[in-house]
């Protein structure tokens, strides 16, 4: 063995663990999660189920990182009669929503699930978006570079559009609406952002919608506690 390809084997190994470091910081923070939230984990299913039964979770495929496809989950917050069918989206006023999925879906519990897409690989904590097939077609005109990206349950677009849903008009199509106008500015947030992440960013978009679910949590609990 030369003494140049010698020389080259800690410059490869470096690379390597620089490569997965992100990925054992979603394994670890997404494994600590999970254990630490359980409890909150069971007190959600049992609502849910008490409420209208089974199925517990609501899963939908979504595009990943490249186009790929995989299957997304989150407690269900519809009637379990609706199933996959309907709209894409959840309006302000969704007749599908339970009373306790509209809880979860102004505390955002329902997102759960997904840290363990973020443990098996198909999600990472901080990316884009993840979207539904639904708007893959949405995907043209540069905004396809956002494929590039590991989606996420963090990020820009999460925390400055959490409240999408009474972002849309009463009198136009709400799929037309996002595919028109809430798409393309969320996908140009994003590129703006992901190209030149750190990790002291994304720590720090962690932290916001972690300080931002907690705040509108309690608020959203105490009011319906106070009714």
């Amino acid at each position: 063995m030369s003494i140049s390809e010698t020389a080259s084997r800690p410059v490869r190994r470096s690379r390597s663990l620089h490569l997965n470091a992100p990925r054992l910081i979603d394994i670890l923070c997404s494994a600590v999660a999970i254990a630490l939230l359980s409890p909150v984990f069971a007190m959600v299913a049992l609502a849910v189920w008490i409420e209208s039964g089974r199925p517990i979770l609501f899963s939908q495929l979504r595009l990943g990182q490249s186009g790929k496809p995989f299957r997304m989950y989150k407690f269900r917050k519809f009637r379990a009669s609706c199933g996959n069918d309907g709209s894409p989206l959840t309006l302000t006023e969704d007749e599908r929503l339970t009373a306790v999925g509209r809880v979860l879906i102004a505390t955002k519990l329902d997102e759960l699930p997904q840290l363990w897409n973020v443990l098996r690989g198909d999600m990472s904590l901080v990316g884009p978006r993840p979207e539904s097939l639904s708007f893959s077609d949405c995907f043209r005109d540069g905004l396809e570079k956002l494929l590039e990206y590991k989606p996420g349950v963090f990020g820009p677009c999460q925390v400055l559009f959490r409240h999408e849903s009474q972002l849309y008009p009463t009198d136009a199509s709400a799929a037309e609406f996002y595919r028109e106008v809430l798409f393309p500015a969320k996908a140009k947030i994003d590129l703006a952002y992901f190209p030149r992440r750190t990790l002291t960013s994304d720590l720090g978009w962690i932290a916001r919608a972690g300080w931002i679910i907690a705040a509108e949590s309690w608020s959203t609990l105490t009011r319906k506690l106070l009714r």
